[in-house]
């Protein structure tokens, strides 16, 4: 296969993704693109995104069209310099389509990384593992009503080079449901117990939301294990917080009324599939799971407040912070963004709400990777 030819593959988002639906093409046979441009929208049964391209070139044929479901790793299309044969085009495809099923069986049949559990601090917490030990890992920590494949389109990205770990905070997916005083504080504490169960001395921490509050009160109540913190849309930095979203998510038991709810997460509604309201109402069912989040958000947001103001105390972080918002955030305003203390890189990006390390991945990975590249 020649080197002037570059597969696009069906992604695989999450582990539990076997098969996407291409919904639409953004662009047309003949037509240039670059990397990290997206080129099509693809539904999974967890959440629907925009695909962005790895590799740039000139997009010379598309295999799979609009609304056909296909395998993950099934060609999509194929990228090739504008001087390479259509014969030449062909025989690839020709060959990848050969070798796809039998690479296929072969995946499936060594399977890949799963969740596991460990017991810290006397809790039993479940996390996920991608990449190998080199350097200062990478801890991902979830917002409130989130669990570990909130980082299903950052973590193997991250993983590439360096070992990640994306955890469930108590009282969320698959982790214990007793999260003492329920605070701020209380999972800080179940991050540094998780961080001593696996023998973790220091992390690069990415929180979102409320795993940002935490992420920064751990820098600065346990500046040794933080070596820097890139908070996304990250609680702790002002008062104000959408109490429609918060009551909303916790009392709400059916998908027709959860629906909207959850697209209040992104700027793009669409994002929000039918199987990922299902899979948010499934972990609600889950014994314990609702007086979890009570007991959260009544610590955490007391009186339709944050609880836990950090802005005045930032300027003391020992590790370097960046801060990333989504601008069409409608749970935690962007405007917390403004103000914070010299030498805290701030990234606003458009198009994209509470949710946007998924709706901006390409970009908040590369913003990460800045950031563990000189930490």
């Amino acid at each position: 296969m020649s080197d002037a030819i570059h597969p696009i593959v069906m992604p695989k988002w999450g582990l539990a993704m076997q098969e996407g639906m291409l919904a639409s093409w953004h662009v047309a046979e003949g037509q240039e693109v670059q990397k990290g441009q997206e080129i099509a929208d693809i539904e999974t049964s967890k959440i629907a995104n925009a695909f962005e391209s790895p590799v740039a070139g000139l997009l010379r044929r598309r295999l799979v069209g609009e609304g056909e479901t296909v395998p993950v790793g099934a060609l999509l299309a194929v990228v090739a310099d504008a001087s390479v044969a259509d014969d030449a085009i062909e025989a690839f495809v020709a060959d990848f389509q050969a070798s796809f099923a039998a690479a296929a069986a072969e995946a499936s049949v060594a399977g890949g990384p799963e969740p596991e559990l460990v017991e810290a601090g006397g809790r039993r917490l479940r996390y996920l593992k991608l990449g190998e030990a080199a350097g200062v890992p990478v801890l991902f920590i979830h917002g409130f009503g989130g669990d570990l494949n909130n980082w299903l389109f950052n973590q193997p990205v991250l993983a590439e080079k360096r070992a990640t770990y994306a955890l469930d905070l108590p009282g969320h997916g698959g982790s214990v449901k007793e999260v003492g005083e329920g605070d701020v504080g209380a999972l800080t504490s179940a991050v540094v117990d998780f961080m001593d169960a696996l023998g973790i001395q220091k992390a690069h921490l990415v929180g979102h939301s409320l795993g940002g509050a935490v992420s920064l009160d751990m820098a600065l109540n346990h500046p040794e294990r933080v070596a820097s913190v890139t908070a996304l849309a990250s609680g702790g930095l002002g008062p104000e917080i959408s109490m429609a979203y918060i009551d909303g998510f916790i009392q709400t038991s059916r998908a027709r009324k959860l629906k909207p709810i959850l697209q209040m997460l992104v700027h793009d509604p669409s994002l929000v599939t039918n199987d990922m309201v299902e899979d948010v109402l499934k972990f609600k069912r889950l014994d314990g799971a609702e007086a979890a989040l009570n007991k959260i958000a009544s610590a955490a947001f007391a009186g339709g407040q944050q609880a836990l103001q950090l802005t005045g105390k930032l300027g003391e972080i020992e590790a370097p912070v960046r801060v990333i918002w989504g601008k069409e955030d409608r749970i935690l305003p962007v405007g917390h963004a403004e103000g914070l203390p010299n030498g805290i890189e701030v990234t606003v990006l458009e198009g994209a709400g509470h949710l946007v390390h998924m709706e901006k991945a390409h970009e908040v990975n590369d913003l990460i990777a800045a950031m563990l590249d000189r930490s």
